[in-house]
């Protein structure tokens, strides 16, 4: 099947190269000439495990092209609009710029019979406001959310854990389904669920579960607060409710809380449509979510700051990650460089290692240091912390080892993600959230 992707970023770009992956001819598109150029040349502008891999193959395959010109859209059957929903400037709303660019400038080139399909994740309505305009050229809209977990985005894109199509009613909607089914095929041929749903309960589909992931971990993180004042271990309280199948151990891991570009910014924006909608109340918990999540990163900084007995001035500190997450170059949002930036704020000499997202985070912080390798970033630290659970940090470094790098005998685990006896065992001070 022949499709366009609009919208090359983060998600754009794993969607067009993965369907080209599958079989399709894909043509992405987007208004960043460098981007498009890097994507052309085979090169990922971002790292993602497996993207690169892929991206080559659909462009020496001759599958997979990118192009500024939206009118290389023409012709296609399905047109994936993935351009990024920010959160506006000065409020919580979800800022629709690029959704409505996107779709002004693929009007001129839709078919009667073309399929639009949104994967943006947008407030619950936008839908309504869109099809209008696209309907009148004879194509069809529906909501296609994608559910990407950063570090895992391709295998999620080409093998996901269900599959959801908003369409109209009718048999225009059914239509729509169809074709959905032939582009996600090997998916569908696995009975992978393919929920078909109408457009606003696709557009819910999306947020509604990173409101829930985003109120799973905060509430272990609510709990971590109230273990550190009574002394109880927040993980073995994770460990015995997580027995619960009807609570389940995953995202009941306490630390520093979550970043990145999805869950903060949707919330938020989540908060922001209810209240539009004369339903703020119903959603007004996600208020003290985000405001739990941030204070995990005051906690952070606390830690390191009362390791020191009240203050860093001048103390070096080594941070270990940078990106939100691991398996990421992301610095959006990110926990990580936040604690970071607050200890250097407070007088800290700041070291950062990450094995990602080091050139990304000195282009928007670069008063920090940064060290590539691990164990030059740990030599003569005074205080050590832990805030991006990288392999290469919770699993591949030894107390023992770290020990013969510096002097400093302090270590916070901002993830919660070592093994405080063992640490404690090589004569280090260890320091968790939300754990005696």
């Amino acid at each position: 099947m022949r499709m366009s992707v609009i919208g090359c970023g983060y998600l754009g770009a794993v969607h067009a190269a993965a369907m080209a992956s599958i079989g399709h001819e894909v043509v992405g598109i987007d208004v960043d000439s460098r981007k498009i150029d890097s994507l052309s040349k085979g090169e990922a502008p971002f790292f993602e495990p497996g993207l690169q891999e892929i991206l080559t193959a659909g462009i020496e395959s001759g599958n997979l092209t990118f192009t500024t010109d939206m009118s290389a859209a023409q012709g296609a059957q399905v047109h994936f609009i993935g351009v990024g929903t920010p959160q506006q400037a000065g409020g919580y709303a979800a800022d629709l710029t690029y959704v409505n660019a996107a779709v002004d400038g693929l009007l001129p080139y839709l078919s009667e019979g073309d399929i639009v399909a949104g994967k943006s994740t947008v407030p619950v309505g936008t839908a309504a406001g869109l099809a209008p305009r696209i309907e009148a050229t004879g194509a069809t809209l529906v909501w296609n959310p994608e559910f990407l977990r950063e570090g895992w985005a391709v295998q999620d894109t080409i093998d996901p854990d269900r599959l959801v199509a908003g369409v109209p009613a009718g048999p225009e909607g059914e239509r729509a389904a169809d074709i959905l089914r032939e582009v996600y095929h090997p998916s569908v041929a696995k009975n992978t669920p393919f929920i078909v749903t109408d457009r606003p309960t696709a557009e819910l589909v999306k947020v509604a579960a990173n409101a829930f992931l985003a109120t799973k971990i905060s509430f272990i993180n609510a709990m971590a607060e109230i273990a550190e004042v009574t002394g109880a271990d927040v993980t073995q309280l994770a460990d015995a409710i997580g027995h619960d199948a009807r609570i389940g151990r995953r995202f009941l891991g306490a630390g520093i809380g979550f970043g990145g570009g999805c869950l903060p910014k949707d919330i938020r924006a989540f908060s922001a449509r209810a209240e539009e909608l004369g339903k703020g109340e119903s959603v007004a918990f996600l208020r003290e979510i985000d405001a739990i999540n941030l204070r995990r990163r005051d906690r952070a900084v606390e830690l390191v700051v009362e390791a020191f007995g009240g203050s860093v001035f001048k103390k070096n500190v080594t941070v270990l990650g940078a990106a939100f997450k691991p398996h990421s170059d992301d610095i959006r949002d990110s926990p990580a460089l936040d604690v970071a930036v607050r200890l250097h704020g407070l007088g800290a000499w700041v070291t950062i290692t990450d094995p990602a997202a080091i050139e990304n985070a000195r282009r928007i912080h670069p008063q920090l240091n940064y060290v590539e390798d691990r164990d030059e970033a740990l030599r003569d630290a005074d205080a050590v912390i832990v805030v991006t659970e990288w392999d290469e940090y919770r699993r591949q470094l030894p107390p023992e080892h770290a020990s013969t790098l510096t002097e400093g005998r302090i270590i916070v685990d901002g993830r919660n993600c070592l093994d405080p006896a063992a640490w404690r065992a090589a004569g280090w001070t260890y320091y968790g959230m939300g754990r005696p």
